[in-house]
């Protein structure tokens, strides 16, 4: 077995990558990878450094980490600025540290893939220390697995990571023949606000179209890449996608990228970015020329929810927090990432600090729960 990092995607051969995504989940697959570091999303700017873990057998690539050094968290959705701002209180460095991870991207998904015919738990188990012992010997201060798998889960737990709980909002297609169906299953309060808030839209004369990622015209990525921005300026935020990933990603990724465009007559006034497996619809960027009321739950989640009944997908991950989502039909369900902390004593304290947060998180769940819009109140897990 040889242990490598490559610090540039273009050093690996796409195929061979791929080979290893079993779900065909599409921010794991190298074209997604790639157009991050041919548009300088990642890197030295924005402090996202490549550092991708690739075991080989005999020179065939049995294991891969997508792995990433960081000057910052920003990103990353799983927020340790308090534990930075802690080393950094104690006289200590924080960063760089490294994370295996979706850049900008709170999705769950495997974080150390292996190839189907070996032995998966070995190779995982080789991965980790692997990652571990570059991050000693490189002295950053810490390794974080974001929104991993259960099954990684409890690898990692099992290898001493510590445990961190998060919450999401997910919506569950239970055999939906159309939006119809779906809100039937909905208490009659929630549906009326549903059904207001597309009447509101659909009133206003605004109408949708419905693109692949290969259907998508150079201006129109050039148009939703102003809207993407418009977003992040007015949160005082750092956009860090620009219309060139949007162009390749598009392009390489083909009907597993989705594009959402509102129009008010012949103008285009917003947009809606998704990505699919064959399971799963995952919902990532929005943006507006203007404020319309109800605009940005019909095209973030209405027509997402339309798309996933209409193709036949098992669940709709809108992105991170929103408990809003939860009377549109999505259901709080946890994440989970793990962590290892190189200070023996600052480690000790994390560990204290998880062991309060997590019932903390176990509770609020329960209690979002309790807000459910079906009438069937049972978990969607």
């Amino acid at each position: 077995m040889q242990v490598e990092f490559h610090h540039s995607i273009d050093e690996l051969r796409q195929a061979e990558w791929d080979a290893l995504v079993h779900d065909d989940n599409p921010f794991l697959k190298y074209a997604f990878h790639a157009a991050l570091e041919h548009h300088d999303c990642v890197g030295r700017k924005f402090g996202w450094m490549p550092c991708h873990l690739v075991i080989r057998d005999d020179e065939r690539m049995v294991g891969l980490s997508p792995l990433y050094i960081k000057t910052n968290s920003y990103g990353e959705f799983v927020f340790d600025h308090a534990w930075a701002d802690a080393y950094q209180r104690s006289g200590k460095r924080y960063y760089p540290k490294m994370v295996s991870a979706i850049p900008y991207t709170p999705a769950y998904g495997e974080r150390l893939l292996v190839a189907p015919d070996s032995d998966a738990s070995q190779l995982r188990r080789e991965m980790i220390t692997a990652t571990k012992q570059l991050a000693i010997e490189s002295d950053f201060s810490s390794m974080h697995w974001l929104f991993t798998t259960r099954e990684e889960g409890a690898l990692l737990r099992s290898m001493g990571m510590m445990e961190r709980l998060g919450v999401q909002f997910h919506w569950h297609n239970q055999a939906y023949e159309d939006f119809d169906h779906f809100l039937a299953r909905l208490t009659a309060k929630r549906r009326k606000n549903i059904r207001q808030e597309r009447r509101k839209v659909m009133g206003a004369g605004i109408r949708f179209r419905v693109l692949h990622g290969d259907e998508v015209s150079d201006s129109e990525w050039q148009l939703f890449a102003g809207f993407y921005t418009k977003t992040f300026e007015e949160r005082y935020s750092l956009a860090t996608l620009n219309t060139g990933f949007f162009r390749e990603v598009g392009r390489c990724l083909g009907e597993q990228v989705i594009l959402i465009l509102a129009y008010d007559g012949a103008a285009c006034i917003a947009g809606a970015l998704l990505y699919r497996s064959p399971s799963v619809l995952y919902g990532r960027h929005w943006g507006a020329l203007h404020h319309y009321d109800s605009l940005h739950f019909e095209t973030c989640y209405y027509q997402g929810i339309e798309y996933a009944i209409k193709h036949g997908l098992q669940r709709f991950e809108p992105g991170a927090q929103g408990e809003h989502k939860i009377w549109r039909g999505f259901l709080p369900v946890q994440t989970r990432s793990y962590h290892w902390i190189g200070d023996p004593q600052f480690s000790l304290s994390i560990g204290d600090f998880l062991s309060r947060e997590t019932p903390a998180i176990k509770d609020y769940e329960k209690s979002l729960l309790s807000s459910s819009p079906y009438r069937d109140k049972s978990s969607p897990e």
